[in-house]
């Protein structure tokens, strides 16, 4: 019998209520480290990323989702990886990648747009705050350090408030015709000024489209470019990284599979690119919330509540899966339908930062998640 708690996170300490944080700048020393959030914006399936095989109802309540884990990595006795995963299994082996499940946001309704601003603003609920938590973990870095850049069409929620920050998408490209970027393409191809500029701008625009597209190609390049914003000693501290397409509400097995790939090309890319930065980088991965544990009449999932988050790079302690594992039989569902969630996703983001840029992790979660009530910081996530 596997034992409901498989993992516990971090001792229940007792809850905090936070307010306001003043304007400090905590981190008084230089940093050459980074930080990057992927989102996935559409509410991936945690369940579907990082199953947890070793759970008795598992195959049951999953059904056809559940072969893609048939040969699939094990993470350890409980959890197994997605096949399509290969960069991030190989990051796993070498200890520089892990994951926490049954995590969520505050917000417990299923309105997308509502739950990408709990997620991105830091709030309580959705639309409480006006600026994100990205922009306000800046304004805790020493002010020459304070540089961020979001890969996106415009600037995201997360990133937006009283530090200047830029987006790096050309805004006309996501509406332009394929035929036409082919055409553009052919004219740049011979120029050896226009042609380098077009490449990476060419590359952003399927951020917000499905990974899978092109067979996750266009995905490496938004790696390969994120690195490049990042990689100079001058160059971004903090990167967002915007990605689509997860809504799986049919067919999911092949669309998520897609998704999944171009989301590991993705990373690879980015570790290349990053070269010997790639040491002190954290990547996070995340999304608005989870899908629902059982499979629906279309071969798909509907939308739910806890998922799973990322913790990726070389400055990572990776090699371990964190969970405060609910289970997934009947009577442990959340409303009887979704994964219970356990750990609260601000604690562990607030958590992560602060440990990777050497916060004060009370000042780091007051700061970034203003209000929130939160047990004490998850320790142990980044390499001594």
């Amino acid at each position: 019998m596997v034992s409901r708690r498989h993992f516990v996170l971090t001792g229940a300490a007792g809850a905090l209520s936070m307010g306001f944080a003043p304007r400090l700048a905590f981190a008084q020393a230089a940093t050459d480290r980074r930080f990057v959030f992927i989102i996935q914006r559409g509410a991936a399936d945690g369940l579907g990323t990082v199953a947890p095989v070793g759970d008795p109802a598992f195959a049951a309540q999953r059904g056809v989702l559940a072969q893609d884990f048939a040969d699939a990595p094990k993470l350890d006795a409980m959890f197994a990886l997605h096949p399509n995963l290969k960069h991030v299994a190989q990051l796993y082996a070498a200890k520089e990648a892990m994951f926490v499940h049954a995590v969520a946001s505050p917000y417990r309704d299923r309105s997308h747009f509502d739950a990408q601003n709990v997620l991105e603003s830091g709030g309580t609920s959705a639309y409480q705050l006006k600026d994100g938590w990205m922009n306000r973990l800046l304004g805790v870095l020493p002010a020459d350090e304070r540089k961020g850049i979001a890969v996106a069409a415009t600037i995201p929620m997360a990133m937006r408030g009283r530090i200047e920050v830029a987006s790096y998408a050309p805004s006309a490209l996501p509406d332009a015709s394929d035929d036409l970027i082919s055409r553009v393409s052919t004219l740049y191809a011979d120029d050896p000024q226009l042609h380098a500029i077009w490449q990476q701008a060419t590359s952003t625009r399927m951020l917000t489209s499905d990974l899978a597209a092109d067979n996750g190609r266009n995905a490496a390049a938004t790696g390969e470019l994120a690195a490049r914003l990042l990689a100079p000693a001058n160059g971004a501290r903090i990167a967002m990284i915007e990605t689509g397409g997860w809504d799986t509400h049919a067919g999911q097995r092949g669309r998520l599979g897609g998704q999944l790939n171009g989301l590991d090309q993705m990373i690879g890319a980015l570790k290349t690119g990053l070269g010997p930065l790639w040491s002190k980088t954290m990547v996070l991965v995340a999304t608005e919330f989870g899908r629902t544990v059982r499979i629906n009449g279309t071969q798909g999932t509907d939308h739910g509540t806890g998922s799973v988050a990322w913790l990726i790079g070389g400055a990572v302690r990776g090699g371990r899966v964190l969970a405060d594992w609910p289970g997934l039989a009947d009577g442990s569902l959340y409303e009887d339908r979704d994964l219970k969630p356990t750990t609260a996703l601000d604690t562990l983001i607030a958590s992560s930062a602060a440990a990777h840029f050497e916060i004060d992790p009370q000042q780091a979660a007051q700061a970034m998640f203003p209000g929130q009530k939160r047990a004490g910081p998850i320790d142990g996530l980044v390499r001594a």
